[in-house]
């Protein structure tokens, strides 16, 4: 790959900006300083340094966001403030995009990236990724529910769902559920509590597939997938 192109893809500036890097001698290629844009490097075993930092090419980047309520998850909006425009500019770079959505009035756990396979291999109903939820809802949860759940809802459309596991953490008159699905419908969860005449006041995604949600991020946080996250993910392919 051209030199200029490799800095260009990490985010280093436009073609002509990357010249300006080499002509102020911050670009290194295997000890020497870089004088020409148009040279070809192997991202595999030549090594580059800018600034004094090592750089380590990527195609594709992962991300694990807590999103927090209020943003939608999208690209861009007119209007509303997106899962995007909480990134940094390097991240932005990247031309990432969410996995799947969450509603704007729910948290939880959502994963961005621009590979494309990854994402289809995730949202894919023939792969059967299962989705667990956690949710505050208003109306007595009861094992009648469960069974319903287990078998199957009918929606408000007549769109009869596959079946969810619905375990209940706290049954009173306001309750507290997990439930996992293996689909994605719009507003899904909210509208088969809906069917059994309840109604969800939060709700919060805890995993999608073996990946789970990382405590420690804050709402509106994000980190990088490791190494082991990314691999099981794609073991699942």
């Amino acid at each position: 790959m051209r030199l200029d192109k490799l800095l260009s893809n990490m985010g280093y500036g436009s073609r002509k900006e990357v010249k300006i890097l080499l002509k102020s001698k911050a670009v290194e290629v295997n000890g020497v300083f870089a004088k020409d844009v148009s040279m070809h490097v192997d991202s595999n075993t030549d090594q580059i340094i800018v600034f004094g930092e090592k750089v380590i090419y990527t195609e594709f980047i992962y991300l694990m966001m807590n999103k927090p309520p209020g943003v939608i998850s999208a690209t861009e909006d007119k209007y509303d403030q997106t899962v995007i425009d909480l990134l940094d500019p390097l991240a932005q770079h990247f031309k990432p995009f969410p996995v799947g959505r969450l509603d704007k009035d729910t948290e939880g756990l959502l994963i961005l990236t621009n590979n494309g396979h990854l994402s289809h291999q995730l949202l894919s109903p023939k792969k059967h990724v299962p989705k667990l939820y956690f949710a505050v809802i208003e109306g007595k949860v009861t094992e009648d529910d469960v069974k319903k759940f287990k078998e199957g809802v009918t929606l408000e459309d007549g769109y009869f769902t596959k079946p969810g596991k619905l375990t209940i953490l706290l049954s009173g008159e306001v309750s507290e559920i997990e439930l996992t699905i293996m689909e994605g419908k719009f507003h899904q969860v909210k509208r088969m509590f809906e069917s059994v005449g309840k109604k969800v006041t939060y709700l919060k995604r805890m995993s999608m597939g073996s990946l789970r949600l990382d405590e420690t991020l804050e709402l509106g946080d994000y980190r990088h997938l490791t190494e082991e996250e990314l691999e099981t993910l794609q073991k699942k392919e």
